[in-house]
């Protein structure tokens, strides 16, 4: 993320939601702390201090993540760039973050040893 970051021009304190690869639990809390969210071993904090909701400080997964999806491998990365972009759009009808205006989206393969962030903004 923080290579994505210097791309874009943004910081973590920019994005207003970000689509996590959490085909595991641990692996939210682990993207969120890599992503600069949070300090290292606080990533499951922002989920108890109700950080991560739609409503929260850095939404994650607003309709419920790889798991609720079943993780269709292939495609996961597709799903999650059309969820940033609904997003963006304000399109993501009873999962809206307000005046979302730059999005995340991180894909993950090979148990870590690929991972890929996208950074896309409203025009």
């Amino acid at each position: 993320a923080l290579q994505a970051y210097k791309m874009a021009g943004v910081s973590p304190a920019d994005i207003d939601l970000f689509e996590v690869h959490d085909a595991f639990s641990i692996m939210a809390a682990l993207s969120l702390e890599a992503a600069g969210f949070a300090q290292p071993g606080q990533g499951p904090r922002l989920g108890l201090d109700g950080e991560i909701g739609i409503d929260g400080r850095i939404p994650i997964c607003t309709r419920g993540g790889l798991k609720a999806r079943g993780h269709p491998v292939g495609a996961t990365g597709v799903y999650q760039i059309v969820e940033v972009v609904q997003q963006l759009r304000g399109e993501a009808t009873g999962t809206q973050v307000q005046d979302a205006r730059i999005g995340m989206a991180q894909n993950i393969g090979g148990s870590g040893s690929n991972i890929i962030t996208h950074i896309l903004g409203r025009m």
